[in-house]
């Protein structure tokens, strides 16, 4: 542990040039006692780090001290440098970009600053809303799923109160950054949404799992049986300034893409057509079921109703009249 954040000392005065005690322990998550330790280490076994005093002192390397990397291309070192993070890997993420960035030669570096991955905002939605996974749980949860170990999760479903139950985790899934952990309970399989998980326990006992194991094959099962169990697919258009609304209703998205006259089309799943039907009348004009038939069906004559019960004066227009 300690030897990979001398590492990141290192890198991070590579990179930045001179750096305050204070800014290098924020930067590695330690005590600024920590940091001068860590430099006296350094020092003692060769590292060229010296202290500069004054107002805008601190620490730096002498110039011309380089770490190496070999046996990465251009392409290679350019999907790394460009990569995402998920399942609470920020931290090790974040410390191997260090390391990557540092050892390459300018070239794919600076094409890396050409690239921008996943930003919050896009130009057709709000802010994207990431999921969030407390990160002692996350270590738990990663701990078990890595060394075969059975899990203990506090567990809150949707509309039912947490509850704590033991599973064995198979593996860990990200899509659209909503991370899931496959599992099975009592046998049976289980898909549980990361951000859901309130607290976990990797357990001494060891996971009920096969050996080996296709994540991908069992993420498409479960997506098949996930929709075929009563669940209704439905295609919809909405204006760009409602997709966070239309999304927050859904159980699950499919597909997205721009549509040529600037809404966005949508291809969601509800949990039942009356699910369907009340998650789009509350967008009003600014969505449109292109299906299924039955959908826009249930939606006309709904609109019909309302329409005809407000297209003639009513007994509130008698009344107003009558106060006038």
């Amino acid at each position: 542990m300690r030897a990979d954040r001398l590492v990141s000392l290192v890198l991070l005065l590579r990179r930045r040039g001179r750096l305050t005690a204070e800014a290098l322990a924020r930067e590695l998550e330690v005590s600024t006692r920590t940091v001068l330790r860590d430099i006296d280490a350094l020092s003692a076994t060769g590292v060229p780090v010296y202290a500069e005093r004054g107002r805008h002192g601190g620490f730096a390397l002498l110039p011309g001290f380089r770490t190496e990397l070999t046996g990465l291309n251009h392409d290679e070192a350019l999907a790394l440098l460009t990569t995402g993070r998920a399942f609470g890997l920020g931290p090790a993420l974040a410390s191997a970009m260090r390391k990557v960035a540092d050892a390459l030669p300018d070239t794919p570096r600076d094409a890396a600053r050409r690239f921008l991955v996943e930003p919050e905002t896009d130009l057709l939605s709000r802010r994207r809303v990431v999921e969030e996974v407390d990160r002692p749980t996350m270590l738990e949860v990663r701990r078990a799923v890595l060394h075969g170990r059975r899990l203990r999760i506090h567990y809150a479903a949707t509309g039912q109160e947490p509850r704590w139950r033991t599973v064995d985790p198979i593996g860990l899934v990200t899509v659209r950054d909503r991370g899931y952990l496959l599992a099975t309970r009592a046998g049976a399989d289980r898909t549980y949404r990361l951000s859901r998980i309130l607290a976990a326990e990797a357990l001494d006992e060891p996971a009920e799992r096969p050996a080996e194991v296709d994540l991908d094959r069992i993420w498409r099962q479960r997506c098949a049986q996930f929709l075929a169990d009563g669940h209704l697919a439905v295609q919809v258009r909405v204006r760009p300034a409602r997709r966070d609304d239309l999304l927050g209703t859904a159980v699950a998205v499919r597909a997205e893409e721009p549509a040529d006259d600037g809404w966005l089309r949508f291809e969601v799943t509800y949990q039942d057509a009356w699910h369907a039907e009340w998650a789009l009348w509350q967008l009003g004009p600014d969505a449109e079921a292109l299906g299924p038939e039955s959908l826009r069906t249930a939606l006309r004559e709904r609109a019909t109703m309302i329409a005809d019960r407000y297209g003639a004066p009513g007994a509130g227009q008698v009344v107003r009249d009558g106060l006038n």
